[in-house]
Order: structure tokens, then C-alpha cells, then sequence
């Protein structure tokens, strides 16, 4: 079984830092494109940063410049670094695998329970 645990969430004022990780866990062979993805209270489920197995990188217009994505394949873990925060970065971050290749098989849409972030002076 596979599985994805994030961490570093917490609360941090306007214009702070904080780093996500998440790590998954599990017979893993490899692992396709991960993302970040965060819900914020009475609002959808939003992409925010995503990294193809390559580290290619793409990002929603309101993160560009502050948040930065990356990987490392040998730890099986993605990062969030989010600099200059704002009081609208308040949400639930969730990790998310496209696709985990374990030595069952794949498995696909993995989601990690999410880490509340929240942005407040």
C-alpha cells in the first residue's frame, strides 16, 4: 500500500515562510508527476504547483514569483516553499501523485491527507 503524508503546515503571519513536505511511502518503484493542490474554506480544490518526474514545473498565476516546487526522487518527496504569504493562501494543502509504481502495480490519483495552512497577523 502507498501512501503520501505531508507536513510542515501551521501559522504563520502576512509576509512569512513555510515549507511543505511530503513524503511517500510504500513499496515504490517510481513516481510521475506530483502537485500541490489546496482548498481553501468554501472554495474548490485549486492546483497550486505542479512537477513532472523531469522537474518541469508549472504554477497557478497567484503563486507565481513566491511559491516554489521541487522533488527528491531518492527520498520520495516533494517540497512547497512559500515565501511572502498572504492572508489568501489560508487553505488545506494536499499532496497529490498522478501515478505511484509500486512493486504491486500502479496506482493512480494518490491524495495525502492534507496540512492546514493559515496566514494571519
Amino acid at each position: 500500500q502507498v501512501q503520501l503524508v505531508e507536513s510542515g503546515g501551521g501559522l504563520v503571519q502576512p509576509g512569512g515562510s513555510l515549507r511543505l513536505s511530503c513524503a511517500a511511502s510504500g513499496s515504490i518503484v517510481t513516481i510521475d508527476a506530483m502537485g500541490w493542490y489546496r482548498q481553501a474554506p468554501g472554495k474548490q480544490r485549486e492546483l497550486v504547483a505542479r512537477i513532472t518526474s523531469g522537474s518541469s514545473t508549472n504554477y497557478a498565476d497567484s503563486v507565481k514569483g513566491r511559491f516554489t516546487i521541487s522533488r527528491d526522487n531518492a527520498k520520495k518527496t516533494v517540497y512547497l516553499e512559500m515565501n511572502s504569504l498572504k492572508l489568501e493562501d489560508t487553505a488545506v494543502y494536499y499532496c497529490n501523485a498522478d501515478r505511484i509504481y509500486s512493486d504491486r502495480g500502479v496506482v493512480y490519483g494518490v491524495w495525502g491527507q492534507g496540512t492546514l495552512v493559515t496566514v494571519s497577523s
